[in-house]
């Protein structure tokens, strides 16, 4: 399943749903998706509700997509991960890199 995003807040806020597996042969579809931004957002989220599997290039690009963001001066958290990519979060020290919710 392919990366999707939609606005929700009229508009401000970005949402990235990763599908069920974030892994490497997500990298460019992941970057388009919060490459263009319009300029009301200020806010991205990332959904990992639906995500089964998560490898560690899909951590290298949530610190990519951190970077740009932090440059961009906007906000950005992890949302709705299950428990199993919740502990690869977690063992990765993300949560204290990121807003994860």
């Amino acid at each position: 399943m392919e990366i999707t995003s939609s606005y929700q807040n009229q508009g401000k806020v970005l949402v990235v749903d990763v599908g069920t597996k974030f892994d490497f042969s997500k990298v460019e579809d992941f970057r388009n998706a919060y490459g263009e931004l319009g300029d009301d957002v200020s806010h991205i989220t990332v959904d990992l509700s639906r995500t089964e599997y998560m490898d560690s290039s899909a951590l290298g690009m949530l610190l990519n997509m951190q970077k740009t963001l932090a440059e961009r001066e906007l906000t950005y958290s992890i949302e709705n991960a299950r428990p199993q990519v919740a502990k690869i979060l977690k063992i990765s020290r993300f949560d204290k890199k990121f807003d994860i919710k």
